[in-house]
């Protein structure tokens, strides 16, 4: 689990960015960040991450207050966390193999044959064909780069995985593939799982939890069936913006 108490973000003395954001992310849920461009949800989770120092207030990863943490117990934190990149972020010049076993290189006490295992684990996990293995990421689709970028993410067996705009560039049916994996994976190995978005589609299909914010203040939280009968109007504007979803609202009131 994972804790935002009384964040307080600004950059060079100006207009706070976050303001007084308190939030708690739950283990093996998927909680999502959302909010309008500009709204400070990337600022949230680059400061959740340790990215960005805050000004005040704590985060706390069981306990573990991040602010406060000397640099050897960062490094120690680092190790169990995984992170899914917006554009996946694969080395160009290795191997999809060779990118999953890279942070059990640079991190695992295995042996290279019981981190090579591990690897190949991770990318049946995410149901990723063998023959695949030793292609480049320019040789595959974006939808299985994802899933290389999602088996790279677990290699470590994460308690945290941060996910940001993880369907960024893909189909609608690739994303919801994606969508559906990390939430098996989250379930599954029981992480504490926090994903930047504002895509709707993921939204409403795996938001255990969910952060709306605007102008860096909290303004609602609640889960997927929530948001249809949220009493919040800065949030209704931002989900049911389009044709399709005023109707899923209207309908869901009748």
């Amino acid at each position: 689990m994972i804790e935002v108490k009384h964040v307080v973000k600004s950059f060079d003395g100006g207009e706070p960015v976050l303001k007084d954001i308190s939030a708690v992310f739950e283990a093996g849920k998927v909680n999502m960040i959302i909010g309008p461009s500009g709204s400070g949800k990337t600022v949230l989770l680059k400061s959740i991450i340790g990215l960005h120092r805050v000004d005040s207030g704590r985060i706390e990863y069981d306990g573990r207050n991040l602010p406060d943490m000397r640099m050897k117990d960062i490094r120690l934190l680092r190790r169990e966390v995984g992170m899914l990149f917006q554009g996946a972020a694969l080395f160009d010049s290795m191997t999809v193999l060779q990118n999953v076993l890279f942070p059990l290189e640079m991190f695992s006490p295995d042996p290279p044959a019981r981190q090579v295992e591990r690897a190949k684990f991770c990318l049946r996990r995410v149901n990723l064909e063998e023959d695949k293995y030793g292609l480049m990421p320019s040789e595959i689709s974006g939808g299985m780069q994802k899933r290389v970028a999602i088996a790279r993410a677990i290699a470590l067996q994460p308690k945290y995985l941060f996910c940001d705009e993880p369907n960024s560039g893909l189909d609608p049916r690739t994303s919801l593939v994606i969508d559906r994996l990390i939430a098996e994976l989250t379930r599954e190995f029981g992480m504490t799982t926090i994903v930047n978005s504002h895509d709707m589609n993921s939204i409403m299909e795996i938001g255990d939890h969910i952060v709306f914010i605007e102008h860096g203040a909290k303004v609602w939280q609640g889960s997927r069936t929530d948001i249809l009968h949220a009493d919040c109007q800065e949030l209704d504007d931002f989900v049911f913006a389009s044709d399709l979803f005023k109707k899923i609202k209207q309908s869901s009131t009748h």
